[in-house]
């Protein structure tokens, strides 16, 4: 592919709910462009963006992938992402470098629930969006109510600017309401022809309208719209284009990707009104402690973005850059902003599925792809040595399922460390957490499929296979009363013997304490240098565990007195008989189990408040109060305990039939209700 100034490029994400046809409008686009002779499908695993075995098996779009192709003289960077909620972070990461927002809604099933996210994440980062209306060509399918929802949900931005000919079995073409004609699919191919009799009437209402709120935008326009002189069709287009670039004008075009019927219309709205990189604000990054605007300027210092990791067992990683400013070539060295790392950009390519080949220039603006940089991962910035600035890191959303996972044999063990390594370089929505106290590797992710996805990746792409066992919750035992104890070391076995004696004192301190270890010893009945010794033992039986196998925390122990022996005494004796007098004091000083409490923020639609509330209940928890999200969203903050909500990801989404989302973070620990106790102990020993 040849290399195209800023301007003649187009970065476009193709974003909706799963099922909305996505990934089979992109095969429509590249086909009618000449990308490729056949429109692939999803469930053959024949489309160029969905070439992952795991995607083939799901039949689903699990990573985003870049589709270049040519349009009348302009490069159209073409991303596909996941629908999917258990993949958003795909999303997250695409919407971060993205000129243009296309959504792909289902005109049968409407706005869905991944829609509406994916909106309010572009919206947030203020990308340009256009709506492409698909499927109506099926059964039930309605442009009207469709068009409906999308004013309810995002507002007056809202315009569309074609109309359906026909409807269900019966369409077969589009209305431009930019120059009253029609678009007729008939024999496959797009065919000119007047406006139809049948909607020549609605055209002209909707046609009005358009123009009415194209003109509001520019004060010139409006007033010579209001002496009676209407506007061109160059210069609506051209002021629907400088809103759709400030992302306040949303366009709305229709069509069916299946068919394909009104996909060369979209590619062509797209060039006319999607934005270059020219055309959004420069961007800010970090330089110290100031921020600087970069101007994509493909003659300014070279600087890139690396926004998505790909883990190649054969090729070895490769890192996909959108360029900042300055114009990359091959042979082109930076230095990554964050480790200090001087890179060689030895081959600079394009990526077409799973396929790149060579370009010889990558200018500001373009997205292209770098294999086996040395020390760069997702969110790094690329930048002269003598300019080390950096740009925004993604936002990712944040992963609240975990599975833990185990090495299957030795072999798998020696290589595991690795190979997790280059699947959280490769998704860094996927976090990875080692706990110390259930001595479990945990792997978390937005969902289920998320987590498993990684783990038939780490075996396909790696050759490791992993046994996943039951996250296990960090009990801890305390005691609620004071109590002491003796604790005795005495051996004699010829030679020199094992002497060791000291009381331990025991009482219950504040939440969060820990060990509070108090020397009260007087008048020489235990020698200093054995005091140690005793603090020793008692931190390492407190670690093992108390009655119910659980480490013991918040106590304060005073040693008071004991006895020694001038020659059998020795720091292993006292350290002993501390565990013994330990143990002893701590079964009288009524020992209870402890369990972790987290603090959980809940984000719903009102309408499942009342659901949610009483699954709160039901999981022993507690609400603390609720407020007003954004877009009509509730947000409820509840105390739960943390073995209650262990796959709440999984339960929240289908309470709340996908809608509901919710962060969590340790909060405190607090007693264990007794009739618990066994079923902790239980699952501990699993």
């Amino acid at each position: 592919m040849k290399v195209f100034p800023p301007e003649k490029i187009r970065n476009v994400a193709l974003v909706g709910h799963s099922g909305s046809g996505k990934t089979t409008l992109a095969e429509a686009l590249l086909f009618r462009a000449g990308a490729i002779t056949r429109i692939g499908t999803v469930a053959e695993g024949t489309t160029v963006t969905d070439y992952d075995p795991e995607e083939h098996e799901r039949g689903t779009t699990i990573s985003m992938a870049l589709a270049p192709f040519e349009w009348r003289g302009h490069k159209v960077n073409l991303i596909d992402t996941p629908g999917y909620a258990d993949y958003a972070g795909e999303l997250h990461s695409a919407l971060r470098v993205t000129d243009l927002a296309i959504f792909v809604v289902d005109a049968v099933e409407g706005i869905e629930v991944q829609t509406e996210y994916a909106w309010r994440i572009a919206e947030r980062l203020e990308v340009p969006r256009m709506i492409f209306i698909n499927k109506l060509d099926k059964e039930r399918a309605s442009f009207e109510r469709t068009l409906l929802q999308l004013r309810d949900r995002f507002g007056s931005g809202i315009a569309p600017i074609e109309l359906p000919i026909g409807e269900e079995a019966s369409f077969h073409g589009v209305a431009d309401l930019f120059r009253s004609r029609a678009y007729i699919y008939d024999s496959g191919k797009a065919e000119v022809v007047g406006m139809p009799e049948e909607i020549v009437e609605q055209e002209s209402e909707v046609h009005d309208n358009l123009v009415e709120g194209i003109v509001v935008a520019d004060d010139t326009l409006l007033e010579r719209y209001l002496e009676g002189d209407i506007p061109g069709v160059d210069e609506l287009e051209h002021t629907m284009a400088v809103g759709v670039a400030a992302a306040t004008v949303f366009p709305v075009v229709c069509g069916s990707a299946i068919g394909p019927i009104a996909v060369d219309r979209l590619a062509d709205f797209i060039i006319e009104l999607g934005p270059s990189p020219l055309d959004r604000p420069p961007a800010i990054v970090a330089a110290g402690d100031q921020e600087v605007e970069i101007e994509k300027d493909p003659n300014g210092d070279p600087l890139a973005f690396v926004f998505k990791t790909l883990a190649d067992p054969y090729v070895g990683q490769i890192s996909l850059l959108k360029v900042m400013s300055g114009t990359l070539r091959p042979e082109t060295h930076l230095t990554n902003s964050r480790s200090g790392q001087d890179e060689r950009l030895a081959k600079i390519a394009t990526m077409f599925g799973k396929e790149t080949t060579l370009v010889d220039a990558a200018p500001a603006g373009d997205i292209v792809a770098v294999a086996k940089l040395t020390d760069t991962k997702t969110g790094d910035t690329l930048a002269p040595k003598h300019k080390p600035v950096t740009a925004a890191p993604v936002d990712w959303p944040e992963p609240v399922l975990a599975i833990a996972v185990t090495a299957r044999t030795q072999t798998d063990d020696d290589k595991l460390s690795a190979a997790l390594y280059r699947i959280l370089a490769e998704d860094a929505s996927l976090r990875l957490e080692w706990n110390s106290e259930t001595r479990q590797t945990l792997l978390y992710g937005l969902g289920e499929s998320h987590v498993q996805t990684a783990i038939q990746k780490l075996e396909r792409k790696f050759g490791v296979q992993v046994d996943q066992e039951k996250v296990k919750v960090p009990y801890r035992e305390t005691i609620t009363r004071p109590s002491e104890a003796e604790g005795r070391h005495k051996k004699q076995s010829g030679g020199h013997g094992q002497y060791g004696v000291c009381h331990l004192r025991l009482r219950p301190t504040a939440r969060g304490e820990g060990l509070a270890f108090v020397d009260k010893v007087k008048g020489g009945s235990i020698p200093r240098q054995f005091i140690p010794a005793i603090e020793k033992g008692v931190i390492e039986t407190m670690e093992a565990g108390g009655a119910h196998g659980f480490p013991v925390v918040d106590v304060e122990v005073t040693v008071d007195d004991g006895k020694y022996h001038a020659v059998d005494s020795s720091e292993m004796a006292f350290k002993l008989a501390a565990r013994d007098g330990f143990k002893t004091a701590f079964a009288l000083a009524a020992p209870v189990v402890l369990e972790p409490i987290s603090r959980v923020a809940i984000t719903i639609p009102a309408a499942f408040q009342g659901d949610v509330m009483g699954d709160i209940a039901a999981r022993r928890g507690a609400v603390q109060g609720s407020s007003a999200g954004e877009n009509g969203a509730q947000i409820i903050e509840a105390l739960i305990p943390t073995s209650e909500i262990v796959r709440y990801a999984i339960d929240l989404r289908s309470l709340t039939h996908g809608w509901g989302r919710y962060t969590a973070s340790f909060e405190h620990y607090q007693e264990l209700p007794s009739h618990l106790v066994d079923r902790a102990m239980a699952d501990a020993a699993e």
